[in-house]
């Protein structure tokens, strides 16, 4: 199999991510709920908006 660069990049760097939190899953995923809440504004919201029912027959 053929080493992907893109591929061994994404890896570097989620290595060096987990590493910052010294590989602890309860802190990792405590960062990213925090940046969710940081920056939830730029998150895209996937609940579907009910449209109101016209009463005009």
């Amino acid at each position: 199999m053929t080493d992907d660069p893109i591929v061994e990049e994404i890896r570097n760097i989620r290595q060096a991510h987990a590493a910052k939190y010294n590989n602890n899953f309860e802190r990792i995923y405590a960062a990213i709920k925090e940046g969710e809440k940081k920056y939830a504004h730029r998150l895209v919201n996937r609940k579907i908006k009910e449209k109101p029912v016209s009463t005009n027959l």
